[in-house]
């Protein structure tokens, strides 16, 4: 059975003037429970992570500031909003349903996190409404562990991770992939094991056409036994943030591209959902959940 990471705290609103678009976080499994897709059984609730998990990818002091409340205002401004306890509840939630969900998929192909792919966050600070970087977190985890040897993460959202870049820079087991628009945020830009930088207004065939011959290479050069892929929907023409010009249809494929893919390599893969900023909920919602989709079509 697929598993999927769903808590109510995921959907919880930033405080008033940092409104962001939370609701698909409660949408996305109503929609999938609304047709069928899947039952409540598929769904789970992570408990918070423990820190010494978190450790695992942040810095001691960093963690500290975010887990008391005390991170300065000026990194907190580089967040996007300021911090309360219910937000690093729910990123503590977050991170362990994407540990949970790794260890899902290597029992049943592949399992997701409603939310996460929080790829902004760095070892040392929080960017982008980034808090804590869930599958950087999770990839330690299993290295740690001895569940996985060769790690791979694709970054298919519109920015590019540099906050998972940064974490695992001197890190030879995961070979981090990341396609992204070159002119968009983050301005800084981390140097990922594979970048692969897009020109703003990308169209359905060039953008499937360079993932294709990059996923290749990404596969090759890092031989995992296990991947991340971090789904962020930003890429659609309809995206406010994102400046590139895919279809809903070409998302689709996109996903199809990697899930395929793991699945002919039998390979486990957890999937964290990443960013979607269209101006109507319901595009932002439906690309994603042809993502789940794909995947009951594909490993069920």
């Amino acid at each position: 059975m697929i598993k999927i990471a769903w808590h109510p705290l995921y959907a919880h609103p930033l405080p008033e003037g940092h409104r962001f678009p939370m609701l698909k976080y409660e949408l996305i499994p109503e929609q999938l429970l609304h047709e069928g897709t899947i039952t409540p059984q598929n769904l789970f609730s992570p408990e918070p992570v423990s820190e010494d998990i978190i450790l695992l990818a942040h810095q001691k002091a960093y963690w500290e500031q975010l887990r008391d409340l005390t991170l300065p205002a000026k990194e907190q401004r580089r967040i996007g909003f300021p911090l309360n306890a219910q937000l690093v509840e729910r990123e503590l939630r977050i991170t362990q349903g994407t540990i949970d969900a790794a260890h899902f998929a290597i029992k049943n192909g592949i399992a997701f996190n409603v939310a996460g792919g929080t790829h902004h966050a760095g070892s040392n600070w929080g960017e982008g409404f980034c808090l804590l970087n869930d599958q950087a977190i999770t990839a330690n985890y299993l290295l740690n562990k001895n569940l996985a040897n060769r790690i791979l993460i694709i970054d298919l959202d519109v920015h590019q991770g540099n906050g998972t870049a940064e974490i695992f820079r001197n890190e030879a087991r995961v070979f981090t992939f990341s396609m992204h628009g070159d002119k968009n945020f983050p301005f800084r830009k981390e140097i990922s094991s594979l970048d692969v930088p897009l020109d703003d207004g990308v169209k359905d065939d060039a953008y499937l056409s360079v993932l294709n011959v990059n996923l290749k290479r990404a596969f090759e050069s890092a031989k995992p036994d296990f991947v991340f892929y971090l789904a962020g929907v930003d890429v659609l023409s309809t995206d406010k943030l994102g400046k590139l010009a895919l279809s809903k249809t070409a998302c689709k494929e996109r996903d199809r591209i990697v899930l395929q893919a793991c699945k002919d390599k039998n390979l486990p893969l957890q999937v964290s959902m990443g960013g979607g900023y269209s101006i109507d909920i319901r595009d932002i919602v439906d690309a994603h959940c042809n993502t789940y989709r794909l995947a009951f079509d594909l490993f069920e």
